[in-house]
């Protein structure tokens, strides 16, 4: 703690994420006295330049690519959007909001601790108006609402989904609006706006509605071709076979809130159309 300048939380919490060894042998108790070859793995970004798409004394607001993680998944990650925001911002700036590693989009970054309670609780307290883009299997010709409850999935012997509909779950309420319909696809660019917060909401809701999001592998495939995505077996040429694009098609499109007395406003600047079309086209032979 005093030669790396961490804080009590800090340093419990390397602990927790098994980064304290001690002769090589990982520390497992807060309680221990430690000596002989002390080992810390401690992160250090690894950027790659991107930069946020808007930023003050407060947050910053960036354009996540697909396919990026937000938070490395653990020490094994090359590469996650914390390394940009770490490298830009320092270690006490965090990710307030949480987004998939294949929904592309708009995503708040704190600057430091005390933003960060404040920006989280915007969202806690659905105070933060999201907006998604998404092409989806299917047409739809009226706006739809979705009041579905979401539960965490404890069945994983013949699905492969993390969250399923069930009445048991949590409330849960999406609204569709169509924006177009592309008849020699049979897909449907729809907006999507959530009114509750849960983990794979959009994907699972519609999903249940028959609707699913192109490029999804794991909502609205088999469980065959989940475990495959799932094992890291499917190559990309598969993926489209499979789920009609190389990518989720799902796109963090806007984010509308108040902080501070102040009203903001953000909407995604990328032609989400044009790269969700290039997405559904096979890969070009080299």
């Amino acid at each position: 703690m005093h030669e790396l300048g961490f804080t009590m939380q800090e340093a419990q919490r390397a602990i927790d994420r098994k980064q304290l060894l001690q002769n090589g042998l990982i520390v497992k108790r807060k309680s221990d006295m430690i000596s002989g070859n002390i080992t810390l793995l401690a992160y250090e970004p690894r950027p790659r330049g991107l930069l946020p798409i808007y930023e003050n004394e407060f947050f910053a607001i960036f354009e996540k690519p697909s396919g990026v993680l937000a938070h490395p998944r653990d020490r094994m990650t090359e590469y996650s959007l914390n390394d940009e925001i770490k490298y830009l911002y320092g270690k006490n700036a965090n990710i307030v909001h949480r987004l998939d590693k294949e929904t592309s989009g708009l995503l708040m970054v704190s600057k430091n601790k005390s933003e960060e309670r404040g920006l989280k609780r915007l969202f806690e307290e659905k105070s933060v108006q999201k907006e998604y883009i998404a092409l989806v299997n299917g047409e739809l010709k009226e706006p739809i609402v979705i009041n579905a409850p979401i539960m965490v999935n404890n069945n994983y012997e013949t699905i492969k989904l993390k969250v399923c509909i069930d009445r048991r779950g949590k409330e849960a309420v999406t609204e569709i609006y169509p924006i177009k319909y592309f008849k020699d696809l049979n897909a449907a660019l729809v907006k999507a706006v959530p009114k509750t917060g849960r983990q794979h909401q959009i994907r699972a809701h519609l999903f249940h509605v028959e609707h699913s999001i192109m490029g999804d592998p794991i909502y609205g495939v088999d469980t065959e071709c989940a475990a495959m995505y799932l094992d890291g077996k499917m190559d990309l040429k598969s993926r489209i076979e499979f789920t009609g694009a190389s990518r989720l098609l799902l796109h963090a499109y806007k984010l509308d809130f108040q902080y501070k007395a102040e009203k903001y406003s953000f909407k995604s600047a990328i032609d989400i159309e044009t790269e969700f079309i290039n997405s559904i086209l096979p890969p070009s032979k080299p």
